[in-house]
């Protein structure tokens, strides 16, 4: 089974599955898709964390770790004499090091069989050859246009060919994309001693060479023209390199040295270099784990927020089952103060750096912090105390304009919110997501990001631009997620992976920035809790806090916040408004765009589930 955010990527998961390859294989293949089909919500220029674990051990979650760091030369101390109050939420001065390539090549070097030429391909075809475009696609372009006109030609050279935006279904190509692929698998054709020449078949080995299969549990392993895995690997592994220290790494850097408008109001220039690129590698690490009601839940350390969703849980557990129900007002508002309380947490210790997990997800903290939720909504940032530590407490704007706009007169961004993408081309938490489980029981969930076609001009070489991730950096001091040199931004992302009787029985993930563990802590408690399948806990109305500072720029917040879908039913939102929930209705079919795969390991039936909202998510499977 396979589920994405496009239904052409959960297509090409589908098809690398039937032709024998495994969960690894598919979801290297859907990623690169999602580059192409999706350039307004991910890219290659961004960055990724998944969750798996793999049949050969399928009681240990793994994350693949995919969140490049800051810079050697982003230092606080530059962006202050900058002018700058905030990092930007667009332009160079915001982009962390690429990390989404290279860990997908190295998921794709460990554990999956596929040669590099044949994971590629899907992505190759529809770059070269075209594919539909969204709407959104279109929508998005129409925001940044301005933009793109007066500031950023490269950008307007792509995605608006002689001025005109794409209109939806129009079929769009990205040749220098796809000349990027081309020449990555190249770069392992010639880099790896005994590798073949031209193109790999997934299926029939080239020059009559015979293809070697096994089912070891991870899926077929294969060799062209008789080659080792070893060899495989060396091709793989060639291609990382010249992702990190060949013609990408010198394209992006020249390119992004010339001043170019950022969304402070004025022109930067970008800090990264070569060495910034050959530096990063992406890696393992053991997963942050929780148990719930027979559960584990599995995450991602806290220089992402992931674990912020086990703290929630971790307070909720506390609660008898009529508090969890997410369709009540009583559950409904349970379940926004336990937000609200992990998040406080998340914002004022998480990042890069020595976190006391282990007391965070304490029963005894947890209870600490389950008293303080009272009958009313609290309109205050709660943060909780560990030994030792204070608390960083944010700046707490409900709205933000930079000085260099403010000495305009301009107040393009007071009071900034959605949509998620503004005329200036920073991005407020969007993104994608890959769920797949394979016929061996290899299982990984994970999100995609960053490098979104509004996050900084186009690279023309390359078809793509470098990310926006930086923004979640703080220039104030004292802060755990301070902007450093080479210090991860505390990410967003967070995939999750669900495990019981130590086996993996579902992947699910969503996009959507600070909301991605709201809405999947409510697929959680629908279905663990509820009794929900999969798919009606997708389909259920969702809502989630705004009263936390964002983690995007300008990083405001509203006390007291909840956004909620219409469906949630008049009754409940009065209740929860005479509770003192500032409340904002989104539309019946307006939040989370969560997906998952489940497997049952007594039976082995695999189900999926994909997001309704927009008509864009699609689950496939056998």
């Amino acid at each position: 089974m396979s589920a994405s955010t496009h239904w052409l990527a959960t297509a090409s998961a589908q098809a690398v599955l039937e032709r024998g390859g495994n969960a690894f294989d598919a979801a290297v293949a859907t990623a690169f898709v999602l580059h192409v089909v999706e350039p307004h919500l991910n890219g290659p220029g961004g960055d990724m964390t998944g969750v798996f674990t793999t049949a050969e051990n399928p009681g240990e979650p793994v994350v693949l770790m995919g969140q490049g760091p800051a810079p050697a030369a982003a230092t606080r101390e530059h962006y202050l004499a900058e002018g700058l109050e905030l990092v930007p939420g667009a332009g160079a001065l915001a982009a962390a090091v690429p990390g989404a390539v290279d860990a997908w090549l190295l998921l794709l070097r460990d554990h999956g069989s596929w040669e590099l030429a044949d994971v590629l391909a899907f992505a190759i075809g529809y770059a070269r050859n075209g594919h539909p475009v969204l709407a959104r696609v279109g929508t998005t372009i129409a925001t940044v246009a301005q933009l793109f006109a007066e500031h950023w030609p490269t950008s307007a050279a792509l995605w608006m060919p002689e001025g005109r935006i794409p209109a939806e279904g129009e079929m769009v190509r990205n040749e220098a994309y796809a000349r990027v692929l081309d020449r990555l698998i190249a770069a392992g054709d010639s880099g790896a001693a005994g590798s073949a020449a031209g193109v790999h078949a997934p299926v029939q080995a080239d020059d009559g060479g015979t293809t070697v299969q096994t089912t070891d549990g991870n899926g077929p392993v294969q060799a062209i023209d008789g080659g080792s895995s070893a060899g495989r690997e060396a091709r793989i592994d060639a291609a990382r390199r010249e992702w990190r220290e060949g013609f990408v790494a010198k394209s992006a850097v020249d390119f992004l040295k010339k001043p170019h408008r950022h969304s402070s109001g004025a022109d930067h220039v970008g800090v990264m270099t070569e060495a910034d690129f050959a530096a990063f590698q992406a890696g393992y690490e053991p997963a942050t784990t929780l148990e719930f009601r027979g559960c584990t839940i599995a995450k991602t350390g806290p220089w992402g927020q992931g674990p912020a969703l086990l703290q929630t849980l971790a307070i909720l557990d506390g609660f008898p089952d009529e508090c969890l129900d997410p369709s009540t007002a009583l559950g409904a508002h349970t379940i926004l103060e336990a937000q609200k309380l992990a998040i406080a947490d998340r914002d004022s210790y998480y990042g890069d750096a020595d976190v006391a997990m282990d007391y965070l997800l304490s029963a005894d903290y947890a209870a600490e912090r389950r008293a303080l939720i009272s009958e009313q909504a609290s309109h205050e940032y709660r943060p909780g105390t560990v030994a030792g530590q204070r608390p960083f407490v944010p700046p707490l704007r409900t709205e933000y304009l930079p000085p260099a706009l403010a000495g305009r007169g301009d107040t393009t961004f007071a009071g900034v919110g959605e949509p998620t993408v503004m005329a200036t081309g920073e991005t407020r938490g969007d993104t994608c997501h890959i769920d797949v489980v394979d016929q061996w029981g290899n299982m990984i969930s994970a999100t995609p990001s960053g490098g979104w076609l509004q996050s900084s001009p186009t690279i023309p070489e390359l078809g793509f631009c470098l990310g926006s991730r930086l923004q979640m950096t703080w220039l104030e001091e004292g802060a755990p997620s301070t902007l450093a040199p080479g210090k991860r931004p505390r990410t967003t992302l967070t995939p999750t992976l669900v495990l019981k009787d130590g086996k993996a029985v579902a992947a699910v993930g969503s996009p959507g920035g600070d909301q991605q563990d709201q809405w999947q802590l409510l697929y959680l408690l629908r279905t663990i809790v509820g009794g929900y399948t999969p798919q009606q806990a997708v389909d259920a109305p969702a809502l989630h806090t705004t009263s936390v500072p964002g983690s995007f720029w300008p990083r405001t917040w509203t006390p007291g916040g909840a956004v909620v879908e219409d469906r949630l039913g008049e009754e409940v939102i009065a209740d929860l408004e005479r509770r003192g929930h500032v409340i904002t209705r989104a539309g019946d079919w307006a939040l989370g765009r969560l997906s998952s795969v489940v497997r049952d390991p007594e039976t082995g039936v695999l189900k999926a589930s994909a997001n309704p909202r927009g008509a864009q998510g699609y689950a496939a499977g056998r």
